[in-house]
């Protein structure tokens, strides 16, 4: 049996195919297309959780993404453990294994009630008032203890052994919402011809549509038009329809984020496929047709179990034909809860009073109703209710001018609250859209967009059947770019309009004395909101943040404009003039794994390696993180620790000769006629007259003249530069440059494009690099035809290179730049050849000897973000006649032209064996005294094979001033003297460098 309280007829699951599943470890069976919700409601089961502060029992409110009140785990077992899901939303399947939460011992049986037992003790702002003294207490007593009780669920002990999906998509026309304004939206803009994207977040698409079955849309059931609209957008190859997708998050540029769930309603899914989708569709226009949400309303013990939404009812019932109790009371500030009343009793359900709290009651709703033979009590609102964790009656009275005076208990399992329709904004309010308040309605509808969006139906506060599919057909048209109307579709009949709002201020009651919910998801009371006003919070953003409505995954969803219309009453002002929170993304909640995607595990950090990676890790290499590039950092020899192979290989590169795989530089290339002015301007140089075929040293400033980046540069022909970074800032440097050319040159005629993953690059380093070369390249490299810092194309073993004369150790060197693909192909034959001339294999860490050797920096070692040209001496690299470049003007700043600024210096240690810490303070005084400020910090150390001895790179304060004076580097086994030196430690003419 599928529950006693399931009909025998109707709804949209397969009464076909039971479904075994278990809550809190009882086996129930539900039906295939059930909810959890539905099915446990079908066992008469209305107590599905606890509240999040009081731990009051709570069941189900609502039947959709708004739901506040029944939120489970589900377990699949490991790590598949979801805490938190609404059980409105959780699909059965066999075998489904669902807790509650929030509760202990049991859920019939709390401890955690006592909470709601104390009066007045964890009301809004409690632990401000109640833990600050004595202040001491705070973090030792009070915040564990808070941190211990706070949150919902239960997380995964386990990694999630789920693997998530991304993609990108491109439409004309996203429509969010596949109700009647949605398909009436997708019809129309699909016949446009453009693509077309339709999402919904419920597992079947059609919306409000499937409740209705005594409307006809073009001669059929709005049931039955729905199917047969979806069937026809099904088969037209511009269109994608996507359910069980939710629409969460709306961002710049009519970017939407869009969480598909592919997996969650299987059993036992294929674990090749993604659990989840996120779709990142950028759209040229957004439709958005998300329809309303139903408004709870404020009465005293609001939450009782069998207390929901009038919607809700009607939804369980005609979905899954499941009726929610047997008697029911409706309490209705708006014709749509007659209908629901309506509804309800012709499936059996005891209709004992509709509770209306207009006073003059009336309408195609009321008078439904009456002709229904329904009892309707105008004027009337529910004063208390009786039941723990089932409502078990009400207590009604009459109001009137603002008295309420009693006049019946009536006895019942089931009470609707229907207090009208919130337009569901937030997609439009996260889009930057200004919303308007509809003060005859008291509801706030879109307004002004800010991007290229239209709302439609009843989330634009356009209600009715006819009048939704009218608006969203013309909003498709519209969004398509359409010139002609597309055909009317005829609607005969109308469905009761969710109009007439009473407003949402809750009758006189006193909630000092009772518990009346405001935010159920958040244990906020009518209380805590006057609460809040009353000790100064009149701002809605403070009163919600010192309250908590509307946080959280809530949202606002069924709170806020209750919150609103309380506080504004509390202030004595009108709703607009209290204004709106801020509605934020994601609309419900989303998965981390959603946002993480593929980023896990091994992927979690990427790994990045060069087309040399397996020769050189084939050949012993040692690796280091470099970024996220694996570079070989030394190549050790049988018996070598790391110090003896580097000594080895820096020893070799001097002799003979190295080779080094520099692949991970980072490589842009720049094209276009205005390239030599986009170089100008962003590098300190001048480029103007850089020959084709010559290299130049590039310097990099960012705003505030601070070294940015570095690297040679290549001018390959008038219009086309290959800029080389570092390894680290290829990322940053092309972002830098693109900033700039969208933002402030965007008159120059450049493109850029990242090529640091198509060229391999091989550096042949030594005195004997030009003898490896030669026999292998098809051009004459010799000093004269090649000088240094010039650059040829041709063809190395065939293939095609660009081959640089340059060197990063102050050897004869070149760089061979080949297509990433004949990376190793080349690098083998090369290394064949080294070989006859006494060539090493060498790593970064030899690079970084070699180079310190020679005094050349490493920007982010000899640079920290507040180094200038001039610190490292290198305003040779200025171009003096230049106009401007970035980063010009704060070079002429007070603050960079002091003379006791750092400044790159060279140090020696008194004790040639020593070899200082890189990151060392450097001080005047081998003891200072306490409080005495360094004079600056030793940037990189090595023992220099070249020199048999210790040298070290620093920035000093005055330090070119300083040369030849002693200084110290306090260190725990004693401070060791430095003498300050020029940076340049070999070869200091330079000679080797030209062969």
């Amino acid at each position: 049996m599928s529950g006693a309280f399931r009909i025998a007829a109707g709804g949209q699951v397969d009464r076909a195919h039971g479904v075994n599943f278990s809550f809190d470890g009882i086996r129930y069976t539900g039906l295939a297309g059930d909810t959890l919700a539905s099915a446990l409601l079908a066992h008469g089961v209305h107590l599905m959780g606890r509240s999040f502060k009081y731990h009051r029992p709570r069941g189900v409110m609502a039947a959709g993404a708004e739901e506040p009140n029944a939120l489970v785990a589900v377990s699949r077992g490991g790590g598949r453990h979801t805490p938190n899901l609404r059980a409105t939303q959780v699909e059965v399947y066999e075998g489904l294994e669902a807790f509650s939460q929030n509760a202990w011992p049991s859920l019939a049986f709390d401890v955690g009630e006592i909470n709601d037992l104390v009066p007045g003790v964890l009301g809004a702002g409690f632990y401000y008032k109640t833990f600050m003294q004595p202040a001491s207490a705070w973090h030792r007593l009070y915040e564990p203890a808070i941190r211990r009780a706070a949150g919902l669920g239960e997380a995964a002990k386990e990694a999630d052994p789920d693997h998530y999906a991304q993609l990108y998509a491109h439409c004309e026309v996203l429509v969010v919402g596949s109700g009647a304004a949605g398909l009436g939206a997708a019809l129309a803009a699909a016949e446009g011809g453009g693509r077309v994207i339709l999402c919904d977040e419920q597992p079947m698409l059609g919306g409000g549509l499937r409740l209705e079955s005594s409307v006809l849309v073009d001669g059929l059931a709005a049931a039955d038009w729905a199917a047969q609209a979806l069937a026809r957008l099904a088969a037209m190859p511009n269109v994608t329809l996507l359910s069980r997708t939710q629409a969460f998050g709306y961002y710049a540029q009519n970017f939407v984020a869009l969480n598909q769930r592919l997996t969650d309603h299987i059993g036992h899914p294929d674990p090749a496929q993604p659990r989840e989708r996120l779709w990142k569709v950028r759209a040229k226009q957004v439709v958005l047709a998300t329809g309303a949400i139903e408004r709870p309303l404020v009465f005293p013990d609001n939450d009782r179990p069998g207390i929901m939404l009038a919607s809700a009812a009607r939804s369980f019932l005609k979905l899954y034909g499941v009726k929610a109790g047997t008697r029911a009371v409706v309490f209705a500030a708006d014709d749509s809860g007659h209908a629901a009343a309506i509804d309800l009793a012709k499936a059996g359900i005891i209709i004992v009073a509709i509770a209306d709290i207009r006073p003059d009651a009336s309408g195609p709703g009321v008078a439904a109703s009456l002709a229904a033979g329904l009892p309707v009590l105008p004027g009337t609102v529910v004063t208390g209710v009786t039941g723990k964790l089932r409502v078990s009656g009400v207590k009604l009275g009459s109001l009137r001018d603002g008295i309420v005076t009693p006049t019946l208990d009536a006895k019942c399992d089931l009470v609707l609250m229907a207090g009208g329709w919130t337009p569901a904004v937030h997609l439009f309010s996260q889009s930057r859209g200004k919303l308007r308040f509809d003060e005859t309605r008291e509801i706030f509808v879109p307004g002004i967009a800010a991007q290229d969006v239209v709302s439609a139906g009843a989330c634009n506060g356009t209600f009715g059947l006819a009048a939704c599919l009218a608006e969203g057909q013309a909003a498709g048209a519209g969004a398509a770019g359409r010139k002609a109307a597309p055909q009317k579709i005829a609607v005969s009949g109308e469905i009761i309009p969710a109009g007439g709002w009473h407003g949402a201020v809750p009758h006189p009651f006193d909630p000092a004395k009772v518990k009346a919910f405001v935010d159920f998801q958040n244990d906020v009371t009518a209380k805590d909101i006057k609460l809040a006003v009353q000790e100064g919070f009149h701002s809605i953003e403070h009163v919600k943040r010192y309250t908590t409505t509307g946080m959280a995954t809530d949202q606002g969803k069924t709170s806020n404009m209750n919150a609103l219309a309380i506080a504004a009453k509390a202030l004595g002002k009108t709703i607009p003039e209290v204004g709106l929170t801020t509605f934020r993304a994601p609309y419900t909640p989303v998965t981390f794994g959603l946002f993480a995607g593929h980023s896990r595990g091994d992927l979690f950090d990427p790994v990045r390696m060069t087309p040399i990676h397996p020769w050189a890790q084939a050949h012993g290499a040692v690796f280091e993180d470099v970024g996220l590039w694996k570079r070989a950092r030394y190549f050790p020899r049988a018996g070598e620790d790391m110090l003896s192979a580097v000594n080895r290989e820096c020893l070799a590169v001097r002799a003979s000769g190295g080779l080094f795989d520099a692949s991970t530089l980072g490589k842009i290339e720049i094209v276009g006629p205005d390239a030599a002015e986009f170089m100008n301007r962003l590098y300190t140089n001048s480029w103007s007259k850089l020959e084709p075929g010559r290299c130049r040293y590039g310097l990099m400033l960012n705003e505030a003249g601070f070294v940015m980046d570095d690297g040679v540069i290549a001018r390959i022909a008038p219009d086309r530069f290959h800029v080389t970074t570092t390894t680290g800032g290829a990322a940053r440097v092309l972002n830098h440059m693109e900033d700039y050319l969208q933002t402030e040159f965007p008159d120059l005629k450049v493109w850029l494009t990242s090529t640091t993953e198509q060229w391999a690059v091989i550096a042949v380093q030594g005195p004997n690099a030009r003898k490896v070369l030669e026999p292998l390249v098809d051009m004459d490299i010799s000093a004269a035809a090649l000088p240094h810092m010039a650059m040829r194309e041709g063809r190395i073993c065939g293939v095609p290179t660009r081959l640089f004369r340059v060197s990063f150790t102050g050897e004869l060197g070149f760089e061979i730049n080949v297509p990433a693909g004949f990376g190793r192909e080349i690098w083998e034959k090369v290394w064949v050849e080294a070989q006859n001339h006494d060539f090493t294999l060498y790593g970064t860490e030899a690079m970084h000897v070699l180079r310190a050797e020679k005094g050349y920096i490493i920007v982010g070692q000899e640079t920290d973000g507040t180094v200038t040209p001039n610190d490292l001496d290198m305003d040779w690299a200025i171009g003096k006649t230049k106009p401007d470049f970035v980063g010009k003007r704060s070079l002429s700043l007070p603050d960079l032209l002091k003379t006791d600024r750092p400044q790159l210096v060279g140090l020696l240690t008194a004790d040639p064996a020593k070899v200082l810490e890189e990151g060392g303070q450097i001080t005047f005084a081998a003891a200072p005294a306490i409080g005495t400020s360094a004079l600056g910090h030793v940037t990189s150390a090595y023992h220099s094979p070249a020199l048999g001895r210790s040298i070290a790179l620093a920035l000093v304060a005055n330090g070119r001033a300083r040369k030849g004076q002693t200084l110290h580097v306090p260190m725990p086994g004693g401070a060791i003297a430095v003498e300050v030196v020029d940076p340049v430690f070999f070869d200091v003419k330079g000679d080797r460098i030209h062969g």
